[in-house]
């Protein structure tokens, strides 16, 4: 880890999952910017992923995100293209307590995919989903009995879950734009073509869309009202589409992309993966060049975009999927390098197009064949109604007590009390300052039971355990 940062406070969200076995253990995590763990809930297995995690508003208070399901690709699902969300998932809300307060599903047949959901200041959920529908593919190079892998966007009202918005990739975007051929279907069980792969949707500065087709290197702005696209940046276009294509300068163009994002009516940031399909592409499988994170200058008048900003790893990286690009409230940049088991922090002062990190100023490393799709820095105040957890043993005539409490973020120390009974205690340690997720508590004399109590920067306790038995 490398950690130059001035400024330790909020916390990393991240989901690391693995392709086999993992190294750790996956799920949704909250840690502290020195890596230690704030709260945790485990996902086993491979197929199970908490995707998308982070921090959110809703109702006017702020809330966790993610979504729940099965995504294909697993040793257990490859009837579906990669990444592809099987039948049943959904969007969980989660309060500052960790409870989940509201399911978000998708309708009409749609399934809610796995890349993004915002939740928007109107009360509303707007997310991506997916089907398949039967297609001939053969004048693109795929099976007569082929199928798409047809995406969409979906937005329900929250407070009665009907459906405000839709709008569907299928009915709007040329197949022929696509840099994964048709001949990618023939290596999925069910002749399925990923032409779109959608991966984030952004909210502009007039209520139009952004939304990052992976498969096509493009971004498209969209009219939330008539469904209309606005404009196209990067990528194909074909002769019947008609909106405006924002060509950029060579050094600002962009492959395989992740997560655009509006910066005010004139500004766009993504992470470029700039690397890799599959091995159906041909000469798309070659890298592109080296993944970054990057800010373009984007002028809808001209139909030109620029350079205002890159990130890059030390050392380089070539990340064949997924990744994120973070805005921090002081200009900072936060960089997951998706699939490549890295996520970074770089300073708001520094390279426009060199491909130079000095401005990297906070690097972590996953272990093992750990990765995260995403990562974020953030604000949370975690309130969990869970109890704190607490161990005491007693070794070589040394009493040590194990205090935790997954969740909380206002635990600043802990009090321990002891006694003969369960009923009869006292305290006799009154404060320890927490370290870590576990802080360990080295006792002073011997008895039979012990309690822990969170205690706030106050010195207020927060949180009590239960009354546990010393083990040896």
């Amino acid at each position: 880890m490398k950690n130059a940062l001035s400024d330790k406070s909020g916390f990393v969200f991240t989901a690391p999952y693995a392709p086999g076995a993992a190294t750790g253990q996956t799920g949704t995590y909250i840690t502290d910017i020195d890596g230690n763990p704030v709260w945790f809930k485990a996902v086993p297995g491979t197929s199970m992923e908490n995707l998308g995690f982070r921090v959110q508003t809703y109702q006017g208070k702020p809330v966790l995100t993610t979504w729940q399901g099965t995504a294909a690709g697993s040793p257990e699902y490859q009837n579906l293209p990669m990444a592809s969300p099987e039948p049943g998932a959904c969007f969980y809300i989660y309060d500052q307590s960790y409870n989940v307060i509201k399911t978000v599903s998708a309708v009409d047949g749609w399934t809610a995919d796995l890349h993004e959901l915002v939740l928007t200041p109107s009360g509303t959920a707007l997310f991506l989903t997916f089907k398949t529908v039967a297609k001939d593919l053969s004048e693109y190079g795929g099976p007569k009995d082929g199928y798409v892998g047809d995406y969409g966007i979906q937005e329900i009202d929250l407070a009665t879950d009907k459906l405000v918005f839709s709008w569907d990739m299928l009915e709007h975007i040329s197949l022929k734009d696509s840099y994964e051929t048709a001949a990618s279907a023939n290596s999925t069980d069910a002749n399925v073509w990923d032409v779109f792969h959608p991966n984030s949707l952004d909210i502009g500065p007039n209520g139009e869309l952004l939304v990052s087709l992976r498969n096509m290197w493009a971004g498209y702005a969209v009219d939330r009202s008539s469904g209309d696209v606005l404009w196209q940046l990067n990528g194909k276009q074909q002769s019947d589409e008609k909106w405006p294509l924002i060509t950029p300068a060579k050094d600002a163009r962009f492959s395989w992309q992740h997560m655009l994002r509006f910066r005010g009516a004139d500004q766009v940031s993504l992470f470029d993966d700039a690397c890799c399909g599959t091995a159906a592409n041909g000469d798309a499988e070659k890298a592109q060049g080296t993944s970054r994170g990057l800010v373009l200058d984007v002028d809808l008048a001209k139909k030109t975009a620029a350079v205002a900003k890159t990130t890059y790893h030390d050392p380089a990286l070539s990340v064949s999927s997924q990744g994120s690009m973070q805005e921090l409230p002081n200009g900072d940049w936060f960089v997951g390098w998706g699939i490549e088991p890295y996520f970074s922090q770089f300073g708001a002062a520094g390279n426009k197009a060199s491909t130079s990190s000095s401005n990297l100023l906070y690097d972590v490393k996953l272990p093992g064949d750990m990765f995260s799709y995403r990562a974020f820095r953030d604000d949370w105040v975690g309130i969990p109604t869970t109890p704190p957890k607490t161990v005491a043993q007693s070794r070589d005539g040394t009493t040590t007590v194990y205090a935790s409490w997954n969740g909380s973020t206002e635990t600043a120390a802990w009090q321990v009390l002891a006694g003969s009974s369960q009923t009869d205690l006292a305290v006799v340690v009154p404060k320890s300052p927490r370290k870590g997720f576990e802080t360990s508590v080295a006792v002073p004399g011997a008895a039979q039971y012990y309690q822990v109590k969170a205690l706030d920067d106050a010195g207020q306790v927060i949180g009590t355990s239960a009354v546990v038995a010393v083990s040896s």
